[in-house]
């Protein structure tokens, strides 16, 4: 098996090493089914959870790997991650508002905030997923081109890292629009639909390997600019609105736990 797939080009081993994240990233949405009905002390904390996956996958998978990749491009790492964490915030400040402009036209606040609060989560994830899918792109297309530290194991290690991190991340996805009233296969459906970009993303990276290279520190930071938004002005107060608070704030450190975990010892 591994002879075979050594021996494919370089564009056919990223799209099979980043058609397996998405599976993956697909495995972790399907955990809504086994959710037999819409509890909230549960909902509640699945959305701390997904708080907490979030932010240890904003530092350890996003804004770590794009300072050390700024300063061996010899760039000045810190002005190029800060410009990229702010500018993805932005994205979703703007967003945010044009949410809020239909809410008032169409004077339908409670289900528009719904259906705000549920698209820019599955936006958010969905940004963290392609520079992710990009940088397995990279692996494997930086094998072709002999650059400094390529190597299969490497990039078969990253992919394999990735998609590890990606099932946390479509749980994270898929319970909580099942608590905003989604069904179980529109929510999972969403959920598999935010890593679907990785093979896409993971395919232009191997084929333009060399220009995207120098750009994706700035993309890393940028989703994790969008991740942290939506955590904080999303999916942390709304878990807050439970009369159990302090233990909702329980699962976002839990959430924050495993994902640190997988990060660290995959990375």
């Amino acid at each position: 098996m591994l002879d075979f797939f050594m021996n494919l080009n370089f564009q056919t081993q990223a799209l099979l090493a980043t058609i397996f994240t998405w599976l993956v990233t697909a495995l972790g949405a399907s955990l809504v089914f086994f959710f037999k009905k819409v509890n909230k002390n549960i909902m509640d904390g699945m959305l701390g959870f997904a708080g907490g996956v979030m932010i240890a996958a904003s530092f350890w998978s996003l804004l770590s790997p794009a300072i050390d990749m700024a300063e061996s491009l010899k760039m000045t790492s810190y002005i190029i991650v800060t410009l990229g964490f702010l500018s993805g915030g932005l994205l979703l400040f703007i967003a945010d508002k044009i949410f809020l402009c239909i809410d008032k036209k169409r004077k339908k606040e409670k289900t528009n905030t719904n259906f705000k609060r549920s698209l820019m989560l599955i936006l958010s994830i969905t940004i963290h997923n392609i520079p992710e899918g990009l940088a397995v792109g990279i692996a494997f297309g930086s094998i072709a081109y002999s650059l400094e530290g390529a190597t299969l194991l490497s990039a078969l290690m990253l992919a394999l890292g990735i998609g590890l991190q990606n099932f946390p991340e479509g749980t994270a996805v898929s319970v909580p629009l099942r608590r905003e009233g989604f069904s179980r296969s529109k929510a999972f459906f969403y959920g598999q639909l935010s890593g679907l970009v990785e093979p896409i993303s993971g395919f232009l990276g191997a084929l333009l390997v060399l220009k995207i290279r120098t750009v994706l520190p700035f993309l890393l930071a940028f989703a994790a600019g969008a991740m942290i938004y939506v955590v904080v002005e999303e999916l942390i107060p709304e878990s807050q609105t439970n009369k159990k608070k302090e233990v909702m704030a329980f699962f976002t450190l839990i959430g924050f736990s495993i994902m640190m975990i997988l990060d660290v010892a995959l990375g």
